[in-house]
């Protein structure tokens, strides 16, 4: 079997390449059959959520997700994919539960705490209904692994934006007994979500970061690998969203979101949102989105010299780990009047002031390149 050196090579590469199922299968096949390697059971369950991440990884190209659930995955109980309902579909979490089978929870969406958790209900067992909050509880204290994905039930998400009437809150506040795998992401790439469920199965659980997500996937902030990074470190804004140049100055949130989307991409890496010219807005990051809005407002500018990559790490660490704490504001705005010379103002940027984002007056319908007939697909 691969040792797990060769493994995370391959997931970089399957990144770049495309073709991650055909590189691991091989090695996946021959671990199954000398029975060096189990297939993990998965019991998925959905609390706050919009089944965002459930739609994000049934769009998974290579490896499908045929090839997840008949590899390396027994996939016992999903809202969204189970044919079953009512008691016969419940008795699955009571079956896996009195087996004492090591298995994997997933959590997608946010743990609702108001009112002890009464505004989401998961479940009913004997007559009683149960809610997110005390599911979750109960079978996250028995599983081998717990894993979060998607922003709501890493950090809380947007369904723990202000005012937050419901409570909402992510599953690690509400385990604290245990360590939470969080594959964060509005919604999580697929790729993450698999690669996660991979190195469980193959090497256990993978080395997290101080946020509790995987490395190999949050090992580096977005700023660090964007193909216009150039354009930053020369001082090369764009003045509007849709514009080819860096565009921090418009919003972009890479300097201080780790993720590997510029690797990766989104959509069978066809593209991604720097690459339609939209900013990055740290849908991975602890607070998104509260602490990412207004996603057109830039941070205060930040000279790096040398465009150090450590510099931009311990800034982006710094941010975020400040404003977790409420006293992000505080810190820009001292960081902005006292260390920091505004050297990215004198650059190409020809407006001075606020920057504005165009009012679109008409909507324009885009077609596909290589379809000659699009445009007569209306008439």
């Amino acid at each position: 079997m691969l040792n797990r050196r060769q493994f995370l090579k391959l997931i970089i590469q399957g990144a770049v390449l495309g073709n991650f199922i055909n590189l691991i299968s091989p090695e996946l096949e021959k671990a199954l059959a000398q029975g060096e390697i189990r297939k993990l059971p998965i019991i998925m369950i959905e609390t706050g959520t919009c089944t965002g991440d459930s739609i994000s990884l049934n769009n998974i190209w290579t490896p499908t997700f045929s090839d997840i659930f008949n590899n390396i995955t027994e996939w016992r109980y999903d809202w969204t994919l189970s044919q079953g309902q009512g008691d016969l579909l419940h008795q699955v979490i009571l079956d896996t539960e009195e087996s004492n089978t090591d298995f994997v929870l997933l959590v997608q969406g946010s743990i609702v705490q108001q009112d002890k958790g009464n505004y989401n209900h998961v479940a009913l067992e004997n007559g009683k209904l149960i809610t997110g909050v005390d599911m979750v509880r109960r079978l996250g204290l028995k599983a081998k692994y717990v894993v979060a994905i998607g922003s709501c039930a890493t950090y809380g998400g947007p369904a723990s934006g202000y005012p937050n009437p419901t409570n909402s809150t992510g599953v690690q506040n509400i385990l604290p007994e245990r360590r939470v795998i969080n594959v964060s992401g509005c919604p999580a790439h697929p790729d993450w979500i698999m690669g996660t469920l991979l190195h469980l199965a193959l090497y256990g659980e993978p080395e997290l970061e101080k946020f509790g997500r995987p490395k190999m996937f949050y090992g580096e902030t977005i700023h660090n690998n964007c193909p216009r990074r150039r354009y930053y470190d020369q001082g090369i804004f764009a003045t509007d969203v849709g514009q080819k140049e860096c565009l921090y100055r418009v919003g972009c949130k890479g300097p201080v979101t780790y993720a590997d989307c510029p690797i990766r991409q989104w959509n069978d890496r066809f593209n991604w949102p720097i690459g339609c010219n939209s900013p990055c807005i740290g849908c991975t990051e602890p607070g998104y989105p509260d602490l990412m809005e207004p996603f057109t407002n830039h941070f205060p500018d930040i000279p790096f010299p040398g465009g150090s990559r450590a510099t931009t790490d311990r800034v982006g660490r710094g941010i975020l780990g400040l404003a977790g704490l409420g006293i992000g504001s505080y810190f820009l705005a001292s960081l902005y009047k006292g260390r920091i010379h505004r050297t990215m103002i004198s650059s190409t940027l020809k407006k001075k002031g606020k920057l504005k984002i165009r009012k679109v007056e008409k909507p324009r319908t885009y077609y596909p390149k290589n379809n000659p007939d699009a445009n007569n697909s209306n008439n």
